[in-house]
């Protein structure tokens, strides 16, 4: 079989892998997305980050999932510049939410979720997206996300319904200011990214109720808002990949049990399930 790349690109990192005779290389580079670094900015991330990694290897064919390439000017943009690192290779771009599916379901019907930074999700079947509960970004929604767990976090410790263990745990791990806090979420760029980077506290400190109630109270929100809608969550199994996801997949297990649903695949990230959809 050809060499294939393909790459997942969240909004926070992008990885990469290169398959070729049952071999795989992974490479990790900074996230390329239209909505956070322009044309320029990403051919020269992949030739500094990328292309020496590849060691002059041209793939046959190039398949990159990425974040904001639901809006088809974005993905003309992202084309562009693959087209002009690999003018030999056959490229297809696609939404992140379709790698997710894609790698998820394979060839078959279910429900495929993104829990990572943001959230997303959709009811495939088995070739196309039918079917996407409407993501408003993080100021608004993404629900059960990194960014809407860690908002959660800061909001318990700047309010002080932390008890005072919590507290402390957090000002070590942490060593934030009230101010320093504001600053970064309304004057610094890529707020998304710091209020998700508040999710490792959960993850760090589970079994207190506290934590349990914003984790369980988070993804809660997720399903009510999200899998409740689709009619298909009762005749097709759940299956979500991300970090969140991941690192929570027990709360997920159980949410499915209460509302009576079926939970499938729970990936960290959806390269293994690419890389066998694309074999």
């Amino acid at each position: 079989m050809p060499a294939i790349l393909i790459a997942d690109s969240g909004s926070t990192k992008c990885e990469w892998c290169l398959y070729e005779k049952g071999k795989k290389k992974t490479i990790y580079t900074q996230a390329i997305s239209p909505y956070f670094v322009g044309k320029d900015d990403m051919e020269q991330i992949l030739r500094k980050t990328l292309l020496p990694k590849l060691k002059d290897k041209t793939p046959a064919s190039l398949f990159f999932y990425g974040t904001g390439l639901s809006n088809p000017a974005n993905i003309i943009i992202v084309k562009k510049v693959f087209k002009k690192l690999f003018p030999e290779t056959k490229i297809e771009v696609q939404h992140d939410l379709m790698g997710a599916a894609r790698a998820l379901c394979g060839s078959s019907k279910g429900i495929a979720c993104i829990l990572g930074t943001g959230s997303n999700s959709c009811y495939y079947d088995g070739k196309k997206i039918k079917k996407n509960s409407p993501g408003l970004g993080y100021v608004l929604g993404d629900e059960g996300s990194g960014a809407y767990l860690g908002k959660k976090v800061i909001q318990y410790y700047l309010y002080k319904t932390f008890d005072e263990d919590l507290s402390a745990r957090f000002e070590k791990r942490f060593q934030e200011t009230h101010a320093s806090i504001l600053d970064n979420v309304y004057k610094k760029p890529l707020p998304n990214r710091y209020l998700a980077s508040f999710a490792i506290f959960l993850a760090e400190n589970r079994g207190h109720f506290m934590i349990e109630n914003i984790i369980e109270d988070g993804l809660n929100d997720f399903y009510f808002t999200h899998l409740y809608k689709y009619k298909e969550s009762w005749t097709s199994p759940i299956h979500f990949t991300g970090s969140i996801a991941f690192a929570f997949k027990d709360v997920l297990r159980e949410l499915c049990n209460s509302y009576e649903l079926e939970l499938g695949k729970v990936l960290k990230t959806p390269m293994s399930g690419l890389i066998a959809y694309h074999q």
